[in-house]
């Protein structure tokens, strides 16, 4: 089960970088000073793909602990 950790890792960290890019993009949204229905549809965006990622990064640590116990 050795072979679960690695991708594991990799697909937990690119959910980990999907959440930094998310929060990114809350920022500079912030930073463009739109009007509020623009902003709204920004931030809908940024929170659905912010749970995508956080579910991808879970996934990955779920599959990095189950190689660990299982290995």
């Amino acid at each position: 089960m050795h072979d679960l950790i690695w991708p594991g890792a990799i697909v937990a960290l690119l959910g980990a970088a999907g959440i930094v890019w998310a929060a990114v993009s809350v920022l500079r949204a912030k930073a463009a000073k739109l009007d509020e229905a623009a902003m709204r549809v920004r931030m809908q965006r940024a929170i659905t793909m912010n749970l995508g990622f956080f579910l991808l990064a879970v996934l990955g640590l779920m599959a990095v602990v189950i190689g660990v116990i299982l290995g």
